[in-house]
């Protein structure tokens, strides 16, 4: 296997891992934080309006993190800067 074969091998299978990963993590997040904001609101439906905001703002937080994922994937597989490496090397 030459080189060109091997770092794209690793960029897909890191890419992989990494929106795997990525993906676990923010949806369990998403998930644990619904679930206490919805029995907050059962218990005290007063408070309706300030913990719906939290909620959204704590949500926007955790997708964050899964976007963050996505764009390190998309750089590995389209933009993967071991490229320019491996063309300099190639061009020798």
């Amino acid at each position: 296997m030459d080189n060109a074969t091997l770092i794209a091998t690793a960029s897909v299978i890191t890419a992989g891992l990494t929106i795997a990963i990525g993906g676990i993590g923010p949806a369990l997040g998403e998930g644990r934080a619904v679930s206490t904001a919805l029995s907050s609101l059962a218990q005290q439906p007063d408070a309706a309006s300030t913990i719906t905001r939290t909620l959204f703002v704590g949500l926007a937080m955790i997708e964050s993190i899964a976007i963050y994922c996505f764009v390190v994937a998309m750089i590995l597989i389209f933009a993967n800067p071991f490229w320019n490496h491996v063309i300099a090397t190639a061009a020798k």
